[in-house]
């Protein structure tokens, strides 16, 4: 029972002190899973986000569930979810109760204000130390180009894009598995 309530409180935390949804929390998640708790390796952490991303559903839960399930099984991705969703429920509700009441108050806009700006750094860290962890072949490189392009320069879609290159990476795989079995 120890483990499951160390990931609730993992978990928790991460749920508790990330603004900004879950991309936001991506570093957060991985600093505690993979570099604090040493629970998996950062290769890893990045094939689960990269399954979580293609998958339905917000990432931060998708990830949450399947590293939960991945440490500890059915109950560690229930224990994992809970600690990551009742900290957002809890602040929702109370917001939702004072909502009216605290919108146009200042120090809150100001709070908000604040707050964007290191989301966004959050995520350029993510995709820095993730980008790390890829392995440094031609083909990688210009699939990060090509989505990067496809997704800033001409507009297409993230899903369009990310089944774009899950495409390219299996004819890429195949066709090193071809060349294999030739040699």
């Amino acid at each position: 029972m120890q483990k499951y309530l160390q990931l609730f409180w993992i978990f928790f935390r991460v749920g508790a002190f990330t603004f900004g949804g879950g991309y936001a929390m991506v570093p957060i998640i991985q600093k505690e899973i993979v570099d604090n708790a040493g629970f998996i390796e950062n290769e890893e952490f990045l094939d689960i986000i990269a399954v979580a991303q293609s998958l339905p559903g917000a990432i931060a839960v998708n990830t949450t569930i399947f590293v939960g399930y991945k440490l500890f099984g059915i109950l560690g991705a229930i224990f994992a979810l809970l600690g990551t969703v009742l900290p957002s429920f809890l602040v929702i509700l109370v917001l939702a109760l004072f909502y009216n009441r605290i919108k146009d108050i200042q120090a809150i806009q100001r709070f908000f204000q604040g707050v964007r700006p290191a989301i966004v750094a959050l995520i350029f860290m993510s995709a820095v130390k993730l980008g790390k962890a890829i392995d440094r072949k031609t083909f990688n490189y210009i699939i990060m180009a090509g989505a990067f392009m496809a997704i800033a320069i001409f507009k297409i879609h993230p899903i369009l894009t990310i089944i774009g290159c899950a495409i390219a990476g299996l004819v890429h795989v195949k066709g090193d598995k071809q060349n294999d079995r030739a040699v």
